[in-house]
């Protein structure tokens, strides 16, 4: 909504002031606008960003392109949307702040620059994408979707255990095989996005995260929004696709290995127990899960974390509200309502796997690892406690790299 504010707006940019009234003529910088499920997406060409804006917004956008006079949209838009309260003053100081306005009456307005990011893996050619993701292919996903709870169902023993990590009696060895597997089947899940991304043409990139306490990698899927709404889903859903197939595979071939062959039993049941919990934390929407922006995109309701924050503060009052200006529509507060529950469930999904799993582990390698730093530095015992403690600080420095970069990227 477009809310009354202000009848004269005087911008400095650089020690030029700009005096903006009913009068001006604004230029705006190249922009691309699409429709969404509930409102438009506002692409800015330079910097590859994107806004959700209602249709009086994508109006007065149009009109400004056409080179009208502000006062002249103004009484266009309060004629044919007569609900809304109508300050184009008030919509020219948010298109400041999102710096999508280049000129107030030929005059430049000098801002800092952004660059968009440079996203690659163009070397996939689209058709290479599509071999992997199309309409006859979403059906073999789904049906080993499907599979996967029925052998689990009908085998209850090939559910994860705690002590599934622990595949050899050597700690020191055990960590890196966990490290190494989760890296190859981390990769194979982001190699799903970034196919079905290929597979619409689309850009993209590999990062290092962080969820939680873990590291992660993620692939940058900004240039979604190109996409109408419906074709987004799969570009979400693309990497619990392959995790699907991984896991249908492990659980096969436990079936199928012959008693006496533990060690490859052990390599089969890491495999479930990683994609398994990684499959879990999907429902942990407070993380920006897969299944988070599929949430979204189905509700046409975006931003919501941010939203369903800022309505918990709310409700709680010993917890100060970041902001108090209305980030969400009207219309959506319902929505908001629902992920708000989904946000604590995800939450107790979190409790419930440390103490079933993550809680139990680090007992069971302390058991292990204590009494080996008693032992001579001559003993397996000692060297195993003292580079599984190495290789655990090694993990806690990536760590600590995810977290320094995202509050770098936050304060630039």
């Amino acid at each position: 909504m477009l809310r009354i504010l202000l009848l004269l707006l005087i911008i400095v940019r650089n020690g030029v002031q700009m005096a903006i009234n009913l009068h001006t003529c604004l230029t705006m910088v190249p922009v691309e606008i699409r429709k969404d499920k509930k409102h438009y997406i506002v692409e800015d060409k330079f910097s590859g960003e994107f806004y959700e804006m209602p249709e009086v917004c994508i109006e007065a956008i149009q009109l400004i392109i056409l080179g009208e006079q502000l006062g002249d949209i103004e009484r266009k838009l309060k004629r044919r949307f007569p609900q809304e309260e109508v300050n184009l003053l008030d919509f020219v100081t948010q298109l400041l702040k999102l710096d999508l306005i280049d000129q107030v009456d030929g005059i430049k307005v000098e801002k800092q620059e952004k660059q968009k990011e440079s996203l690659g893996f163009l070397w996939i050619s689209p058709q290479a994408g599509k071999l992997f993701f199309n309409k006859f292919t979403y059906p073999f996903y789904i049906t080993f979707f499907l599979l996967n709870i029925v052998l689990f169902i009908t085998f209850p023993s090939l559910l994860p255990h705690h002590e599934d990590i622990f595949v050899l009696d050597v700690m020191v060895i055990n960590v890196p095989l966990w490290m190494s597997f989760t890296f190859l089947l981390v990769l194979v899940h982001e190699f799903g996005h970034i196919l079905a991304m290929r597979a619409h043409n689309l850009p993209t990139k590999l990062e290092v995260g962080h969820r939680l306490f873990f590291v992660v990698l993620e692939t940058d899927m900004s240039s979604v929004w190109k996409l109408a709404p419906k074709d987004r889903n799969v570009l979400y859903l693309a990497g619990l696709c392959f995790d699907n197939v991984i896991l249908f595979t492990a659980l096969i071939i436990q079936l199928l290995i012959p008693s006496g062959h533990e060690f490859m039993s052990g390599l089969m049941s890491l495999f479930v127990f990683d994609v398994v919990l990684r499959m879990i934390y999907q429902c942990c929407f407070y993380l920006k899960t897969d299944l988070y922006y599929v949430f979204e995109n189905v509700t046409g309701c975006y931003n919501l974390m941010e939203n369903a924050l800022q309505a918990i503060r709310k409700q709680l009052s010993f917890l100060k509200s970041k902001s108090s200006e209305q980030v969400s529509f009207i219309s959506e507060r319902k929505t908001i309502t629902i992920y708000a529950i989904f946000y604590f469930i995800g939450i107790a999904i979190s409790i419930a796997l440390y103490f079933i799993f993550y809680i139990p582990e680090v007992i069971h390698a302390g058991k292990q690892l204590l009494p080996g730093f008693g032992m001579a530095p001559t003993s397996l015992a000692f060297w195993d406690a003292v580079l599984f403690s190495l290789q655990i600080s090694i993990f806690l420095l990536l760590l600590l790299y995810s977290y320094w970069k995202k509050y770098r990227r936050i304060k630039v």
